[in-house]
């Protein structure tokens, strides 16, 4: 089985942190994956988006113009990608900055999480990104939640580990909620 994803949002929010977590985590599982980061010359609040291609076997390219998936975590990004994403897919966005307007896509679920809101109940604003990539792995089941817990070791870098329970904490929330959501299509 092949995989793609499409993440986007401002530098600062952690979009190529969740990218490299997923990453780490399908190569726990024994996939194979390309991973592309691309974002803007600032060092906070510019563009950040990244592309994690997984698969069983080969992956291809790693630059994918039509996902099956979309994290979309600002509302510049929701502007610019949601219509990208393919026919059948799933667009899941962070609802705390992304207003749709009662937009609605035709032939992809779109999913809104407030995962602002979620990271800041949690303790830390920062971890929209652990809170997506939980909704991610929920919504999908491509990746298991335990893979994304255990790559935090790898993706994370030493220093940070005494923050990987609170990681953990926020992949779970992302996950509960994105089960208990209801779909818009």
């Amino acid at each position: 089985m092949r995989y793609d994803l499409f993440i986007a949002g401002y530098g600062g929010q952690g979009v190529l942190l969740a990218g490299n977590l997923l990453s780490y985590a399908a190569i726990h599982e024994g996939k194979n994956v390309s991973f592309f980061p691309a974002y803007g010359v600032e060092k906070r609040g510019g563009a950040a988006m990244c592309t994690v291609v997984f698969a069983d076997g080969d992956t291809g390219s790693p630059v994918v113009g039509r996902p099956s998936v979309s994290l979309l975590l600002n509302q510049l990004s929701f502007d610019k990608f949601a219509s990208k994403v393919k026919q059948g897919g799933i667009c899941i966005i962070n609802s705390t900055l992304v207003k749709t307007g009662g937009e609605s896509l035709e032939g992809i679920k779109l999913i809104q999480l407030p995962m602002g809101d979620m990271a800041v109940e949690l303790g830390d604003p920062r971890m929209v990104n652990m809170v997506a990539c939980g909704a991610y792995a929920a919504k999908t089941s491509a990746i298991a939640i335990s893979s994304l817990e255990k790559a935090l070791t790898k993706a994370l870098s030493e220093r940070n580990h005494s923050l990987i329970p609170a990681n953990v904490k926020a992949i779970e929330a992302g996950a509960a909620a994105v089960n208990g959501q209801k779909m818009i299509d």
